[in-house]
């Protein structure tokens, strides 16, 4: 008992977090899909192969809309609906990071770090199917053409780095202009014109 008067729940009786929830979900339905598969397929001959085959195989159920070129919705940035179009339906590109990410890690929980990787495996623990590297060059297509799509980037932009105005440097003051000698007159440093 804690100090209020409540039994205290073991750790292990605990409801798992939503991550980790999600994360046995889509295990299962990974495993499922490898059940149904024709013929069917087990977990120790998965490669990235057949795990573009489960993306694709998910796409079917998205609910993204991702224009083509002939539409003329592609690459617009609006948020207001334009005129329905028969662009195809598939994952966003977000969720299907997510679920790569989440399956990775179930992978590894499974078999790398638990010492029961399947035999074929054994050797080399980096050889979860959910990391190959098919499957990134795969996310990053679907990324980029989902950008396209919409007209926005996913890519991070670079912060500009600011100069201290009027400010020496170390290595400036050991020059023999003493520093900030050669700086114009708006601050900026550079060559004199």
């Amino acid at each position: 008992m804690d100090r209020g008067g409540r039994t205290s729940i073991p750790r292990s009786d605990r409801r798992p977090s939503r991550y980790e929830s999600q994360k046995r979900r889509d295990w299962q339905t990974f495993v499922r899909y490898l059940a149904a598969h024709r013929p069917p397929l087990v977990l120790r001959r998965c490669s990235g192969a057949h795990v573009l085959e489960f993306l694709r195989y998910l796409d079917r159920f998205g609910k993204t809309r991702v224009h083509a070129p002939p539409c003329p919705a592609y690459g617009v940035h609006a948020i207001t609906a334009t005129a329905p179009c028969q662009c195809p339906i598939g994952q966003a590109w977000g969720s299907l990071d997510a679920l790569v990410g989440r399956l990775r890690a179930a992978f590894d929980e499974r078999y790398s770090r638990s010492g029961g990787a399947p035999p074929q495996q054994q050797q080399d623990a980096s050889c979860n199917p959910f990391a190959a590297r098919a499957v990134r060059l795969y996310l990053r297509d679907v990324r980029d053409e989902q950008s396209r799509a919409r007209g926005i980037s996913y890519h991070k932009k670079k912060k500009k780095r600011k100069l201290a105005t009027g400010s020496c440097i170390a290595e400036a003051s050991s020059s023999k202009n003493g520093g900030c000698a050669d700086a114009n007159s708006d601050g900026e440093r550079g060559h004199k014109t």
